[in-house]
């Protein structure tokens, strides 16, 4: 990977909970906020980070349930509280208008977030973090209110019971990390894997994040509601899916005309993770943005 610059480490407290970020340096620049998906944390933008540190302030924080941030104490990981949580630390930089980078649920956070306060938003990306396409909403809403709250609260119960899954050696968690994107060479695998597990008392390793952070709630009319929050994005806005993944496109599916200035760039070999599977060209792309 390349050398320097390091981040530093820090702590806020948002809605009493204990959350962590990383620190590029740079204070007097433009902010640059980089929020990472579900089941991930910060260092997972280290490359891009250092690609924009020497130009941007650059901020990478630990979503709640993630990386060295703190589990939510009711296992709770709604959309709302993550964007609050967007809100508290743009507000700690104090040095709006930033720039924000969200990939997948990170992406959605910070979608909302330029929605709620345009005038704290210069720019915002966002890779795949649209949410369901209108099919999967269409096909989500053939089954009744009722029958989706019990299909929720029998899935949490059941993880409840599930014990977290415990890797004998990192080099199995590495093996598990490649397995979920392929895509990985095994440098960027060791390095998600080092930053993204915890070592047990017997030894073993197991996930940072929050398994509560499975199954919340995919119901009560949020995602219906996403056209809304879109069209309220005033700033330039880019899109970028990898033509790989199960993600659906959004200028086909009809979601980006709600948004009045956005723009769709397709990576091919490419899955969710683009910016791990096509570095050179995503950092190109963003730099050209930014």
């Amino acid at each position: 990977m390349d050398t320097a610059p390091t981040p530093t480490s820090h702590f806020f407290t948002s809605l009493r909970t204990r959350l962590h970020y990383l620190d590029w340096g740079n204070p007097s620049a433009p902010t640059l906020i980089l929020a990472h998906g579900g089941f991930d944390h910060a260092h997972s933008w280290d490359r891009v980070a250092r690609a924009f540190a020497a130009d941007f302030h650059v901020i990478a924080p630990d979503l709640r349930g993630h990386g060295d941030s703190d589990w939510s104490t009711d296992g709770g990981y709604s959309v709302h509280n993550s964007v609050y949580d967007l809100a508290q630390l743009v507000e700690l930089m104090d040095r709006s208008p930033a720039r924000i980078v969200g990939h997948s649920f990170g992406g959605a956070v910070a979608l909302r977030y330029a929605a709620l306060f345009p005038e704290q938003v210069a720019k915002v990306a966002a890779i795949e973090g649209l949410g369901l396409s209108p099919k999967r909403l269409e096909e989500n809403a053939k089954t009744a209110a009722p029958d989706q709250w019990r299909e929720w609260l029998e899935g949490r119960r059941s993880s409840a019971r599930r014990l977290p899954r415990r890797y004998p050696t990192i080099e199995a968690a590495v093996a598990r990390m490649r397995e979920r994107n392929d895509h990985l060479s095994l440098e960027q695998a060791l390095h998600l894997t080092v930053h993204g597990v915890n070592r047990n008392e017997d030894g073993s390793y197991s996930w940072k994040f929050d398994p509560y952070f499975h199954g919340q709630p995919a119901f009560g009319g949020v995602e219906e509601n996403l056209p809304d929050f879109w069209r309220r994005i005033i700033c330039p806005t880019l899109l970028c899916l990898g033509l790989d993944s199960w993600a659906s496109n959004p200028a086909k599916d009809g979601r980006m005309a709600h948004f009045p200035d956005a723009r769709l760039v397709e990576f091919a070999d490419a899955g969710h993770w683009l910016h791990h599977d096509q570095f050179d060209r995503f950092v190109a792309e963003l730099r050209a943005f930014l």
